[in-house]
């Protein structure tokens, strides 16, 4: 059985966990993705669905934005995990100030061309680069027991690549952003709304929308939406236009600063 659960999702913090438990509930192998909330409140919440922080695998990276790093350091420091991204965005990594003195004895470096073992026969990662004005910014399909995952977050726009690993994809997390209209009404300047809409900032509810309607699949069984703006955006309206196109999938927006359910894929 495999679950997920997101701890934060938005620019106050991102952090999500994928696991692979047993009829019985304990959770066998797992993963967390990005590191924005502090590795207490991560501890805690965990806790709450009885897993172990201690027992995660690995850790994934999907940039060097802050609001997906903040605590990264902390948790090298604490976990002592494995830490997977591409070799251009440990790079980074390694030069920011609250990131490298604890980095380096868990950098691993995910192939340059398919797929990466992270978990010898259990979890396999290939990851997919995403327009966004970060050094590099990647999502990620995850193969979880034979079971296809991907996510992709702060996303200027969908690539084909994309397109290609979700329509694959049983469970798909992936940003709505904004609403169009609100954004361009909104307490915004000028110059930061056209960051946001410019192709390397962020996936509005319409794009997301446009982007389900070519991926979607009959074996698509959950979508959930993240990184919604607290500001340029409601929950409501994200679901409302993304069921459009969503066909009979579980589609769920997923809340910004508190952890969702746990929820069983």
């Amino acid at each position: 059985m495999i679950r997920f659960k997101s701890l934060s999702s938005g620019s106050c913090g991102n952090c999500y966990f994928l696991g692979s438990f047993t009829e019985e509930g304990r959770c066998e192998h797992s993963v967390i993705i990005d590191t924005g909330v502090s590795f207490r409140r991560a501890k805690k919440d965990l806790q709450s669905d009885n897993i172990s922080i201690e027992e995660i695998d690995a850790i994934l990276v999907t940039h060097d934005h802050n609001d997906h790093i903040r605590s990264l350091g902390s948790w090298c420091k604490r976990l002592k995990k494995p830490v997977w991204a591409t070799e251009r965005l440990h790079n980074a990594l390694t030069c920011n100030y609250m990131v490298h003195p604890w980095i380096s004895d868990c950098r691993r470096k995910l192939s340059e061309d398919g797929w990466t073992e992270i978990v010898p026969g259990r979890i396999s990662v290939r990851w997919f680069e995403v327009p966004h004005d970060a050094t590099q910014t990647v999502g990620y399909a995850i193969n979880m027991d034979g079971y296809m995952f991907v996510i992709m977050t702060d996303a200027g726009s969908v690539t084909d690549e994309a397109l290609e690993l979700a329509g694959k994809a049983r469970t798909l997390v992936i940003e709505s952003n904004y609403d169009y209209e609100m954004l361009i009404h909104g307490p915004y300047p000028k110059v930061l709304q056209d960051r946001i809409c410019g192709g390397h900032g962020h996936l509005s509810n319409d794009e997301c929308a446009e982007a389900i309607g070519k991926l979607m699949h009959d074996g698509l069984d959950n979508i959930f939406l993240c990184h919604l703006s607290e500001h340029n955006n409601t929950p409501e309206l994200a679901v409302k236009t993304c069921r459009k196109t969503s066909g009979t999938s579980r589609l769920v927006a997923l809340p910004r600063q508190t952890p969702s359910r746990i929820t069983n894929l």
